[in-house]
């Protein structure tokens, strides 16, 4: 038993449904924690949780998203004073490019209107359409799948790894065909994917990597930013995201032919170096996916805040990971040994009904955790079960590209039994959360106990 918690009263307070457990579970606890836990954890299953009519373990809120200040306003009056408001008749874009290229640690950045256009971009650069198959994940944003479905091409899913929440490197290999173009593992969270297991199969099967690294700023494999291990890297700057400025994205790539055909992709065919009312054009195709200097000037003054928040995500996320993972049926999503820094965009773990007292459902537990003061989300839906997305298949244009056969057996080909069971017991808190104080940690993890030693109570709260 902790010393912290008087003995009378710990079981006083404790004198419910399932108290013996509590008692256990919570002595075993404190014992592994040492003496440095904050005293309302310690006391945490003690107290009543706030759906039972407690008083909520986390008050007053987390940090507000986005961060802003004079900076940014300078950094807007100037472009607006400048006259200059798009990309080619100001240098905001271009300094923002030079930058961010840096930062990753790539030849080239193409800024493009956000996260999708960076990843339609490189798949139009790659020259991936109808006909080709794209290797995807099936635990990640539409925008991953829509790119695919934009170039006809089909959609193949490779099933997750539920213990990093990615896509499992190990299953990519039996998605590859004759027809695979491309493959584009995301690092969902910002937790990078298993690069060292993706690169050695795509380069042995000579096929590029696209990596979706739209929640990844700053995320590591073996000292190296991701975004820069693969063919592309794909980034994205919306508003919800650690660098932020409204909408926005950006490929990065080491390729000079590459780069030069998805910055005429982006900017409707027309070279880098074609300006004014030169109507002359290269590639195939295009569509107009700019960055403009608003958002350029914008990305430029959040870069400055990057780094100190990425830290401060980071050593949040690992002094909760240090105390979640203490809580039977709490798991923090893995990190794979290549993993070197996590972005930390999201922050995420699996809840497992049958390992947490009283077999409360995720349902409950989510409503229990809001109830705390403490904002969560169950995350994502199986992409691959999706009916718009079966309906793409089925449509005139995939009948009219695609042999009858493959499309019938696109469903069975595409299960993906281990993200059926992810999805049903994911748990995010976003990366704002992130950015609070020790204390703020403290309250989630308060929270989680709470709601831990009176799971029998709260099966149908």
């Amino acid at each position: 038993m902790n010393p912290n918690i008087p003995r009378r009263g710990f079981l006083k307070s404790t004198a419910v449904a399932g108290a013996g457990t509590a008692i256990a579970r919570y002595g075993r606890l404190a014992s592994v924690l040492g003496a440095g836990v904050a005293p309302q954890i310690a006391t945490a299953a003690a107290t009543k949780p706030a759906v039972l009519g407690g008083t909520p373990a986390h008050q007053g809120g987390f940090p507000a998203w986005p961060v802003y200040d004079e900076r940014e306003e300078s950094a807007l009056r100037e472009v607006l004073r400048s006259g200059n408001w798009f990309r080619g008749s100001g240098q905001k874009v271009a300094q923002f490019e030079e930058a961010y290229a840096k930062l990753i640690g790539a030849k080239h950045c193409i800024a493009t209107a956000n996260g999708t256009s960076a990843l339609h971009a490189s798949l139009s650069g790659l020259e991936v359409g109808p006909g080709d198959e794209v290797v995807i994940a099936p635990y990640t944003f539409i925008a991953t799948l829509n790119v695919v479905l934009l170039n006809y091409a089909l959609p193949i899913f490779a099933d997750t790894d539920p213990e990093s929440f990615e896509v499992d490197g190990r299953k990519i290999g039996a998605a590859i065909t004759e027809r695979t173009a491309a493959i584009i593992p995301v690092h969902l969270g910002g937790n990078p994917a298993d690069l060292d297991t993706i690169l050695e199969v795509a380069g042995r099967r000579k096929i590029p990597v696209i990596e979706d690294a739209c929640q990844a700023w700053m995320a590591e494999w073996r000292g190296r930013k991701v975004g820069s291990l693969g063919k592309t890297g794909c980034f994205s700057f919306q508003a919800s995201k650690n660098l932020n400025a409204g909408e926005g994205g950006a490929v990065l790539t080491n390729d000079d032919e590459l780069a030069e055909k998805i910055y005429a992709f982006h900017n409707n065919n027309r070279a880098r170096r074609v300006t004014g009312y030169n109507f002359s054009y290269r590639g195939t195709r295009g569509a107009n996916l700019r960055l403009t200097e608003w958002q350029g000037a914008m990305l430029l003054a959040q870069l400055t805040r990057l780094e100190p928040q990425s830290r401060t995500r980071e050593q949040n996320a690992q002094y909760l990971t240090a105390q979640l993972r203490q809580i039977p049926g709490i798991l923090p999503a893995k990190m794979y040994p290549g993993c070197t820094r996590n972005a930390y965009h999201l922050y995420m773990f699996r809840f497992k009904a049958a390992e947490f007292g009283g077999g409360m459902s995720r349902a409950n537990f989510l409503k229990a955790l809001s109830a705390e003061g403490v904002p969560c989300s169950p995350g994502y839906t199986p992409l691959n079960k999706e009916a718009f997305v079966k309906a793409a298949v089925a449509s005139k244009a995939y009948q009219r590209i695609y042999p009858a056969k493959l499309l019938a057996d696109w469903e069975a080909r595409n299960r993906c039994p281990a993200n059926d069971k992810l999805c049903d017991e994911a748990v995010w808190f976003t990366q704002p959360m992130l950015l609070g104080t020790r204390k703020d940690m403290d309250d989630i993890v308060t929270a989680v106990r709470k709601i831990s030693a009176h799971a029998s109570q709260l099966t149908s709260a």
